[in-house]
């Protein structure tokens, strides 16, 4: 991570892809998928999550194709089978023949796809406030993924995202805009997820008889209070998947890993290294 710019790192081709990533620590290789709002990159979502892992972790934090400060192709076709594909060409560009996957809401579809698809890539699957199976689309959801850039709106989403009034700062809101504007950024998020946004919760499904088939060690995070991603999803991944665990914070939103940074960080962490 550069002193200027944190969330511009190294960069790696991943199928194809010219990839930003974070890096830090060593140890067992963990790879943080981030979520999908506007503005978002690796760095946003995962900055108080990144240390703590890199204590005895390998921890690797890509920006997902259309956010932060990958690549964008012209005419790139934005799906779950991009993204999943983008994470194991990662996986095959750094050598890495086994992870761990952590993965945020949006990003929790893309960890399940790829578990799904190649369980040998994944040796453990973490899901926070994950998508991946079927929910009638939120309110939240709805407004994040129909974001029009300005920072009234992102101050709209950001209420949505957080339990706790004190996390929303009008100046908190002017940084995450500005994200949302850098040269690229809001014109690859428009064109994801066009309305009506239902399809888009659809197409990011795993089967559950393929979820149900995961051999994999699972910890699955949410909070109680939740307005984007449901909390039945988590309480359904946790009937599906064989070896689960539920951990559900409470007076918490979509932002578990930062309205509850601390424990959340020794939760994951906890769960990564055991034995």
């Amino acid at each position: 991570m550069t002193d200027q710019r944190p969330e511009i790192g190294s960069h790696v081709m991943a199928n194809g892809i010219a990839t930003n990533y974070l890096q830090a620590g060593d140890g067992d290789p963990v790879v943080l998928i981030h979520g999908s709002g506007p503005g978002v990159s690796a760095y946003a979502n995962w900055r108080l999550t990144i240390p703590r892992l890199a204590t005895g972790l390998r921890v690797l934090a890509p920006d997902m194709v259309g956010f932060g400060f990958t690549r964008r192709p012209a005419s790139m076709d934005y799906n779950l089978k991009t993204w999943s594909d983008q994470i194991v060409g990662f996986l095959d560009a750094l050598g890495i023949e086994r992870a761990s996957l952590v993965g945020n809401s949006f990003g929790g579809a893309i960890a399940l796809q790829v578990a799904s698809q190649h369980p040998d890539r994944v040796s453990r699957l973490a899901l926070m406030g994950a998508v991946g199976v079927p929910f009638p689309i939120t309110e939240g959801l709805d407004e994040v993924w129909g974001y029009e850039p300005s920072v009234e709106a992102m101050h709209k989403i950001m209420d949505y995202f957080a339990f706790s009034r004190e996390l929303i700062t009008d100046e908190l809101a002017e940084v995450r805009y500005r994200a949302s504007v850098e040269p690229g950024f809001q014109e690859s998020y428009s064109a994801m997820f066009p309305a009506p946004r239902q399809r888009w919760v659809d197409s990011m499904v795993t089967p559950e008889e393929d979820i149900a088939s995961l051999g994999q060690r699972t910890l699955i995070v949410h909070g109680r209070e939740d307005r984007v991603i449901p909390l039945a999803n988590s309480y359904r991944l946790l009937e599906l998947i064989p070896k689960a665990q539920l951990h559900v914070f409470g007076q918490c939103g979509h932002w578990t890993q930062i309205e509850y940074a601390t424990d959340f960080n020794d939760l994951l962490f906890g769960f990564l290294t055991a034995e």
